[in-house]
């Protein structure tokens, strides 16, 4: 029954909601034109260099997604402040700090299409700009007195480390349950979009019930939108392969881990076998996905993100009833149905 209640709500939203990024962010499109240029203020610096980098981080932005969930955020509550502006660049800066440093990590050349800072100046001035931005982001609020806004920022940039330290430490071993899982993209992906919900509406309304619950809706939408790069990573790309990328890094995603959980004995110790040894092979790396295709991974995890959606948008309804909230909304249909 409830399944069935969260299918028709899910079609009622797609049929009433337009998931065009530029009509969502329409309530507030100027607050947004004026982020990049508040923005680029609060990394600036006198060292010729870091401004050519920060520059280039600018121009390299992608959808903005982040300072759209705080203005939207704020925005239901009340007017959006320049406590909310401030907010914004704080999130903003600290979560481009963490991926800066994640590259250098990660030994990544690229991200979302361009060269990541350290391929184009080298790790160690990569891992200096992150503590820079990080900096930035604490000088920020410290000068402007904005103490619960860095609070809520510096918990989140504090469970997303554990949650990268946490998925490391299971992934050795590829035995992460369930459980798990949902505690490592807690951590690592959904603190970030709880943050700027609650940074959102905490820059404009001071009462602790409701930024709670916007930081708890900020956490159903993060969870929904890892496990949908999780399904996005196993679909087909234009020419029909399936990307498989997560399988090739060796990173258990919550359509494997139900397959798994799904198998026998033998099944499930030689599928762990050809993603420990085989997974550089395309050939074996299909077969890993036909077995979760096969033991209903890809459902199970379909399902899983329709719920999370229907629990963020009941969270909603708590909130003042605005064009703001239904932005908010139509955000949460477009993060589940986005093709990249």
């Amino acid at each position: 029954m409830y399944l069935e209640q969260l299918q028709i709500g899910y079609l009622s939203t797609q049929m009433s909601s337009p998931l065009n990024l530029d009509q969502i962010r329409q309530p507030v499109a100027r607050d947004m034109e004026l982020f990049e240029d508040k923005f680029r203020a609060a990394m600036r610096s006198r060292v010729p260099l870091l401004d050519r980098i920060t520059h280039y981080i600018v121009k390299r932005k992608g959808k903005q997604i982040r300072p759209l969930f705080v203005f939207l955020s704020a925005g239901m509550m009340k007017e959006v402040t320049e406590s909310t502006h401030r907010g914004a660049a704080l999130v903003e800066l600290l979560h481009t700090a963490t991926l800066v440093h994640d590259d250098v990590v990660d030994d990544a050349y690229e991200r979302r299409g361009f060269f990541s800072i350290n391929a184009l100046w080298k790790n160690k001035i990569a891992v200096l700009v992150g503590d820079y931005l990080l900096s930035k982001g604490l000088l920020l609020s410290l000068e402007n007195k904005e103490f619960h806004l860095l609070e809520i920022t510096s918990d989140a940039v504090r469970r997303m480390s554990e949650g990268e330290l946490l998925q490391i430490e299971k992934a050795r071993r590829l035995d992460i349950t369930e459980e798990v899982y949902f505690e490592i993209i807690s951590n690592k992906t959904a603190s970030l979009i709880a943050s700027c919900c609650a940074v959102g509406v905490a820059s404009v309304y001071n009462e602790a019930a409701m930024v709670e619950k916007a930081r708890r809706f900020g956490e159903k939408v993060g969870l929904a939108f890892q496990i949908k790069d999780d399904l996005l990573d196993l679909g087909n790309d234009p020419t029909g392969k399936t990307k498989g990328v997560d399988i090739q890094e060796k990173k258990m995603t919550l359509p494997l881990i139900h397959a798994l959980e799904k198998a026998s004995k033998s099944e499930k110790k030689h599928i762990i076998g050809l993603i420990k040894n085989h997974s550089h092979q395309r050939e074996k790396v299909a077969e890993v996905v036909r077995f979760i295709h096969d033991k209903g991974g890809i459902a199970y995890a379909e399902t899983s993100m329709r719920r999370l959606q229907a629990e963020a948008e009941a969270l909603l309804n708590d909130f003042p009833d605005n064009h703001f909230r239904e932005s908010l909304r139509q955000l949460v249909a477009f993060t589940v149905n986005r093709n990249k």
